[in-house]
């Protein structure tokens, strides 16, 4: 099967079957579809209803891990066991707007930088990530934030722009590095305040459900 025709099959046809979670088939033949086009597709991989990718071709995605409904991704190394909510937006490149005596518009772009989500990330619903980003291991990134720099691991982040409210390790899930400067600013230190009733809306790759997260406690 050539490229294009399995180009042409996923954006008129599969990608606007159902939800994975009522619809095995429709689940499968997205997989299918997706191991032809991406750089690089790990096992048990989901890609969900409505999402857009480009060609593909920059896409490496790991075991278990998948793209939420809607996602719209182009040049992104996502790790294994991700889980993704609907309508995340990643960004690879910017308009260029250093000039003043030229409008922006006429300013072009900026070069495209990649985007990396590492190993055991959760992202929440409406996630919009920024060129260049790094998400580490084991973060939880909250339904809505605004990642403009990287976050480190195991690192609990809310907010636009996204700031670390505290590390999953406070709970003892996990060890908690300190928050390192080229991370995030001084005044994104982990807060200590009780996070338990915050909503996340981070759903796993078959459901695009909002779930309420009690922050691993």
């Amino acid at each position: 099967m050539t490229r294009v025709f399995s180009l042409a099959l996923y954006y008129l046809f599969a990608r606007w079957l159902p939800e994975s979670h009522r619809s095995r088939l429709a689940k499968k033949l997205r997989s299918w579809l997706c191991r032809r086009l991406f750089a690089r597709c790990g096992r048990d991989v989901n890609v969900e209803r409505g999402a857009s990718f480009g060609s593909g071709r920059r896409v490496r995605i790991g075991d278990r891990s998948g793209l939420g409904a809607n996602a719209r991704v182009e040049w992104v190394t996502i790790g294994r066991d991700v889980m993704m909510g609907p309508d995340l937006l990643a960004f690879n490149r910017n308009h260029a707007h250093c000039r003043l005596d030229v409008p922006m518009v006429e300013q072009g772009f900026e070069p495209p930088e990649e985007i990396v989500i590492e190993d055991d990330v959760w992202i929440g619903a409406r996630v919009i990530l920024l060129p260049g980003v790094r998400v580490g291991k084991g973060c939880i990134v909250g339904a809505g934030a605004v990642v403009t720099r990287d976050v480190p691991p195991f690192a609990i982040v809310a907010g636009a722009p996204a700031r670390v409210i505290r590390f999953r390790g406070d709970s003892g899930t996990a060890s908690a590095p300190a928050v390192e400067k080229d991370h995030m600013s001084d005044d994104d230190a982990p807060s200590t305040r009780n996070s338990a009733s915050a909503h996340m809306g981070a759903a796993g790759v078959e459901n695009n459900n909002s779930l309420a997260c009690a922050w691993c406690d």
